[in-house]
């Protein structure tokens, strides 16, 4: 009898898989390079629809010249745009960027608040890279992250039916203490890099296989289940 019939909850799969990742990946930092807190919500703004790997090649030019908040909120846009084109969507990035940072100068003293009430009043800040900062920044844990890898494998692993990140969020806080929210999401984001791809998963060789049900499917319906997820939209 398979693990997956044996623990019969959620939330019995859901902590197996957790300490299972957590061996698997005993060092699991943030991917994204950065120095302080408004660096990490710059960076994070820039990941959407884009991958980390990228973003780590165009922060070093920007924060060379725009350190902070301050000297982002007085930079001229057209630079901005020039730094962080290669991340895609970046006219739009450019200016939630220096709205943000001239919100911080103007109301925060220039450093990133740590209330996510606060955070999601930033232009091109949702509750992604709102988790992100608070988990990464001040070790504040009042959500769950859900990205691209989380929401796919997540639903591949049953342990949530729904497609929307909200959603998906509200399923695995209910399933996970609240301490290891971010624990969860930053290793089944390494997971879902190395072994559970969205095209081609590597079931054979994935530690989790006896406690997904999707894991024994053939490929087309395993390829069927990645479609029916909505592709990452640019604010996180």
């Amino acid at each position: 009898m398979s693990i997956v019939r044996k623990l019969a909850s959620k939330k019995q799969r859901a902590l197996e898989i957790l300490n299972r990742l957590q061996r698997l990946y005993p060092e699991a930092p943030c991917t994204l390079n950065y120095a302080t807190p408004v660096q990490l919500l710059v960076a994070t703004i820039l990941s959407a629809q884009c991958t980390d790997e990228r973003v780590n090649q165009v922060t070093p030019e920007l924060f060379r010249r725009f350190p902070d908040a301050v000297a982002i909120a007085n930079a001229d846009l057209a630079e901005l745009e020039a730094i962080i084109r290669p991340t895609g969507f970046y006219r739009n990035k450019a200016k939630n960027i220096q709205a943000a940072c001239r919100i911080l100068v103007q109301e925060y003293g220039g450093n990133v608040p740590a209330r996510m009430e606060k955070l999601l009043t930033l232009p091109g800040v949702a509750r992604k890279t709102a988790n992100v900062v608070l988990a990464h920044a001040y070790d504040i844990h009042v959500g769950v992250t859900v990205d691209t890898h989380v929401k796919r494998l997540s639903y591949r692993l049953g342990l949530t039916k729904h497609t929307d990140p909200l959603h998906i969020e509200r399923d695995l806080m209910r399933l996970l203490p609240q301490e290891d929210w971010e624990n969860w999401s930053i290793r089944l984001i390494y997971h879902g890099r190395a072994i559970c791809k969205a095209r081609n998963p590597l079931c054979d060789a994935c530690v989790l296989a006896d406690l997904c049900p999707s894991a024994n499917l053939m490929n087309p319906p395993q390829q069927e289940l990645s479609s029916v997820l909505p592709a990452q939209t640019p604010a996180t």
